[in-house]
């Protein structure tokens, strides 16, 4: 949700307020009426707090913002019609052409902003025969719009993204995925504009032509990047983020190919795929979803030792993820986690020089610890808690290990422990490059789910690939 506005609820019949800087105003009342509540007033703001400095804001407060909610808690708000209810499973909603459904849907903001394929029945009820599950059945329900996740609207979104039928046991899992707890979807619209990275295992990458070598992020291969749409249009269309309204991203970005790995390479070298990593068994088929807040491209990291190699990423982690470092939920028990992609020419030269993916990752950790006064610099004076990660310790937010002294100087760590840094082996052969994405703490925790296929998975697929 938004990290400048909140929703006080109601409390025995008391009327809530929205407390709120004015410029979200508009954002923080989508919110509200997503969450079933409407016409409720608010506080407001004059501008962002960030703005003001600490004495301002506390004057603002005991001042100008508690006459406001004074006031508001003593109006009853008016009372407001709730939107229409949805189209049913079935319904046909518009005909026309190609061009009037794409207007009509753009219109209605259920699209992207590029042309979607439009979602007949018979288009749907061809992905629905890549699934064994009812079309009735609901995943979940999704924040901030409350609405139910199911296999139904996977597959009309599915279409819509411009997947193929055969996709549909991996969108079913990725809708796993939004509707998990653990993974924190009502996050999604906040300020950073978080997207995520899609990760697949399994004998299914080859089975449905994804790209897991040269380019492996690249738009061009319609498994990679049509999924990749379907997580935003999804997004959009059933968890209901839109921009300016409860997506409140300050620049945002737009989806991501989906990353393959190359399990063959990782097999090869005796590495372990991120699926193992994950809780599986090696050749299941598995999605991962993580946040990706921060991306950075290094090239040409092979030195002239493993541990050089490994110097030169770690120093490149500390960059790139100092920032997020307070992020760390719950005394550790979800710590973020950095996502390290390495092409194979990387991952085969650290083999040889016998370290194993686990062996990668302890020296990564050992070595990627920093001054804390440098983390305390990034931050404004106003933020509360990530003024002093001691702080942070303090109110059970970071684990001890970030406060062993009140030296400024004290090294901490930059996530709490080795398995907080996501390992994945893709990208073109011939390269020894590095890709770093930075994850925001609560905001799209990683998250895991195995990809069901239907009992007749080989004769659907066969006569899939034939049309």
């Amino acid at each position: 949700m938004a990290t400048r506005a909140i929703v006080v609820p109601e409390q025995n019949g008391i009327p809530s307020v929205i407390l709120v800087c004015k410029t979200f105003e508009m954002q923080a009342k989508a919110t509200a009426e997503g969450l079933g509540t409407f016409g409720l007033p608010t506080a407001i703001f004059e501008k962002h707090v960030d703005s003001y400095s600490v004495p301002e804001l506390k004057e603002q407060v005991q001042t100008t913002i508690t006459d406001q909610v004074v006031k508001a808690l003593n109006i009853q708000p008016a009372e407001v019609d709730p939107p229409p209810s949805e189209p049913k499973r079935t319904d046909v909603i518009f005909r026309g052409t190609f061009e009037e459904v794409n207007k009509f849907f753009y219109a209605r903001e259920w699209s992207d902003g590029l042309p979607i394929v439009p979602p007949t029945l018979e288009k749907v009820d061809d992905f629905l025969k890549f699934t064994d599950r009812s079309p009735e059945e609901v995943i979940g329900v999704l924040l901030p719009d409350n609405r139910e996740a199911t296999i139904w609207n996977v597959a009309v979104n599915g279409v819509m993204a411009g997947c193929r039928s055969e996709y549909m046991p991996i969108l079913i899992s990725l809708a796993e995925v939004m509707a998990d707890p653990r993974f924190g979807v009502r996050h999604l619209g906040n300020t950073p504009g978080t997207e995520m990275q899609i990760y697949l295992s399994g004998p299914i990458i080859k089975q449905l032509g994804f790209n897991y070598e040269q380019g492996a992020l690249r738009p061009g291969f319609q498994a990679n990047i049509s999924i990749g749409r379907f997580w935003r249009l999804y997004l959009r269309n059933v968890a209901g983020f839109l921009p300016r309204k409860t997506d409140k991203a300050t620049f945002g970005g737009t989806f991501r190919g989906v990353l393959a790995e190359n399990e063959d390479f990782v097999a090869r070298i005796g590495w372990k795929p991120l699926s193992v990593d994950q809780g599986f068994k090696a050749g299941e088929n598995v999605v991962t979803v993580n946040s990706c807040v921060s991306n950075d491209s290094v090239f040409s990291m092979v030195s002239e030792t493993a541990e050089r190699t490994l110097d030169r990423i770690a120093a490149r982690l500390i960059d790139i993820g100092i920032l997020y470092t307070s992020q760390t939920r719950d005394a550790g028990r979800l710590p973020i986690a950095h996502q390290l992609l390495i092409s194979p020419t990387i991952a085969e030269y650290l083999a040889e020089h016998g370290y194993s993916k686990e062996a990668v990752k302890q020296y990564l950790w050992k070595h990627t610890f920093f001054p804390a006064n440098r983390f305390n610099l990034l931050f404004s004076r106003t933020a509360k808690i990530r003024d002093s990660l001691c702080d942070g310790v303090k109110i059970g937010d970071l684990p001890p290990s970030y406060c062993e002294s009140n030296d400024p100087e004290r090294m901490v760590p930059l996530y709490p422990n080795p398995e907080a840094l996501v390992v994945v082996v893709s990208g073109d052969p011939a390269r020894d490059n590095c890709y770093f994405c930075t994850q925001n703490g609560q905001h799209g925790y990683i998250t895991s789910k195995k990809i069901v296929l239907p009992v007749d998975w080989e004769k659907l697929l066969k006569r899939a690939k034939e049309k």
